[in-house]
């Protein structure tokens, strides 16, 4: 088992408090200060006063409209609304003015300056091209602004800093927590310090992830998910893509045949964009070479930011991404406050924090297509940002998604310091699109990392969570029977260290998981034909399984350890026969846990056969 990595403070601790055990004689205040620090809220008062310090900008303002933007004229077109569902969006009339150029221009030359605002006044704007972040310069949306960016493809291969042929010019990105070079996104920054993004009462971040193309029946989302009639059906990132070569041995010569083939996985879809890149990364291919782009189907984020420190993003609303909302990559001192996400897309994940380190998530409002929050530390051999660590959530409402507060899948660095607290788990659109689980841990032998020091306390779900099982598909010969533990959803808490095996042929790095601390659940109860539920589980807490390990030797597969369930109340389970489901776990402490009216004070285990 790998050493613990402490923060500073946790080392400090550890060092004062060993004097204190051996009796160095230290006033009854130090020990007092001791047991303070020790206590994990305390830690997480300290990482949200770090990341509440107010940044400055120089007080002049740039307006857009100085650089010659001028506002557009928007109509209804058929698109799709929400994944796979077909209705009227809005966009920017055919011919609407372009002010890429203008932002642009805008943000130059406040960073020329020494920094200020960027201002996007009230009005439709469209933008054929990225916003591209700088330090020290605050873009800030008017109350009433709607930023509408384009919607072609190739207007985010054309500007990149990287040129890359036929594929365009692209930027340094990362795509499920691989590295590659790709589509730049929407809003992006890379390197920058001291940046800022807000946005005033109804200001719009719109990414048309759901509108057609131009002279095209397809749109973003139809490389992922449903096409209408007539799109091309080749143009997807789980499709054969004949541009990848047919083997990695152009790419990566120095591999084995043994290794190769086991990368490859023996299945035609490892050529898909969606397989093909994990792939360079497990075969330790350089960045520089893991070109996408122009001819490939990897969606860009709407917002990603990599490398940046002292970030603020506040204020505004994000609709129609294509792909993730926000994906903040190796920050650091990031606060995101008072954003509403309402993006129904395929993996339209909310705020997807990804090998970062003092992040505060507070007061946002989630009303996704996947998960709200999925905190993440890269995937495969691309874990050099290190853990996502010293994150605090509070305050938010999470209406809709699969997950609420997420950690993994992609975790292959590790998750560590996480505080979650007063959280209002709404479920809002429970009757037909509802939250799959509140608390949620995606990991596998190919995923691998470990999560510890993970709290959370103050959870409603008034509406519980979704009260149909979700059984996930397990490889064959699991030691986990099919249809038992409803890994996918509908528990309030999920742990799943088995999630998607089948999806990765490289099952190689067992995951750890210990030390998680939540209390103060408050599940309500919704109709469920006749009667009342609040969740089909009231947890699943499914450890690794030692069957889907496939590389050499025996490795110890440790239980998940360590954690404790308190003075919560799950309300009604719909499998009031068998209110959780645990595997491979060793001291799960319940005190004070009600399920279905029923006390709970024990310790579990469960130990594979």
């Amino acid at each position: 088992m790998r050493e613990p990595v402490l923060n500073p403070r946790r080392r400090e601790v550890m060092r004062v408090g060993a004097g204190v055990m051996a009796g160095a004689g230290l006033p009854l205040g130090v020990t007092a200060a001791v047991a303070a620090v020790l206590d994990p809220w305390a830690e997480a008062e300290a990482i949200v006063a770090r990341c509440s310090r107010p940044l400055t900008f120089r007080p002049q303002d740039f307006a857009i409209t100085a650089y010659g933007a001028q506002p557009c004229q928007t109509g209804q077109v058929d698109g799709f609304v929400a994944y796979q569902k077909q209705g009227m969006v809005s966009a920017p009339l055919s011919g609407s003015p372009d002010c890429y150029p203008a932002i642009k221009a805008a943000i130059e030359a406040c960073h020329a300056a020494g920094g200020g605002r960027v201002v996007i006044p009230a009005g439709n704007w469209l933008s054929c091209g990225p916003m591209v972040l700088r330090s020290n310069v605050h873009v800030h949306l008017a109350a009433g602004a709607h930023l509408y960016f384009n919607n072609n493809p190739l207007d985010y291969a054309r500007d990149g800093d990287i040129d890359c042929g036929p594929n365009g010019k692209l930027v340094i990105s990362r795509w499920q927590s691989n590295d590659c070079l790709n589509y730049s996104p929407m809003v992006y920054a890379y390197g920058q310090d001291n940046i800022a993004l807000t946005g005033e009462a109804g200001s719009v971040l719109d990414g048309m992830g759901g509108v057609p193309f131009k002279d095209s029946k397809d749109c973003w989302w139809g490389w992922t998910g449903r096409k209408p009639a007539d799109a091309p059906a080749g143009d997807h990132q789980g499709e054969i893509n004949p541009r990848n070569p047919a083997t990695l041995d152009q790419l990566a010569p120095s591999l084995s045949p043994a290794l190769r083939r086991q990368i490859e996985g023996g299945r035609a879809a490892w050529r898909s964009d969606h397989y093909f890149l994990p792939a360079l990364s497990e075969a330790g291919v350089p960045v520089a070479r893991r070109v996408f782009g122009i001819g490939h189907f990897l969606r860009p984020c709407m917002i990603q930011l990599i490398g940046c420190s002292n970030v603020l993003l506040e204020g505004y609303q994000v609709q129609g991404a294509p792909f993730w909302l926000h994906h903040p990559v190796n920050c650091r001192n990031v606060r995101f406050r008072n954003v509403q996400m309402n993006s129904l897309g395929p993996n339209s994940d909310g705020f997807d924090p990804d090998g970062c380190d003092h992040v505060l998530i507070e007061g946002c409002t989630f009303n996704t297509g996947d998960d709200c929050i999925a905190i993440k530390s890269g995937k495969n051999l691309d874990t050099q940002f290190g853990p996502s660590r010293n994150i605090v959530i509070q305050d938010c409402v999470m209406n809709s998604g699969h997950g609420g507060v997420t950690l993994g899948s992609e975790m292959a660095a590790g998750i560590e310091n996480i505080y979650v607290r007063n959280i209002e788990f709404r479920n809002l659109h429970w009757a037909g699109n509802p939250l799959w689980t509140a608390i949620r841990l995606k990991t596998n032998m190919n995923r691998g990392g470990y999560l510890r020091h993970f709290y959370a306390r103050d959870l409603a779900l008034p509406n519980g969570v979704k009260t149909a099982p979700m059984f996930s598909k397990r490889l064959p010969d699991a030691e986990v029977a099919p249809d038992t533990a409803s890994s996918g959803g509908g528990a309030v808490i999920v742990f799943d260290c088995d999630y998607a095996p089948q999806d990765d042929v490289m099952r190689i790095r067992p995951p750890q998981v210990s030390d998680v601390h939540i209390s103060g659940i408050r599940a309500g109860n919704v109709q469920v034909g006749s009667t009342l539920h609040s969740c089909y589980q009231a947890f699943v807490l499914l450890g690794p399984l030692a069957s889907s390990y496939n590389g050499e030797g025996k490795p110890a597969i440790l239980p998940i350890t360590n954690v404790s369930i308190s003075d919560s109340d799950f309300g009604e389970p719909f499998n009031s026969h068998q209110p959780w489901f645990i595997h491979n776990i060793k001291g799960l402490k319940l005190a004070n846990v009600t399920i279905s009216g029923k006390r709970y004070n024990l310790e579990l285990s469960a130990t594979p056969r």
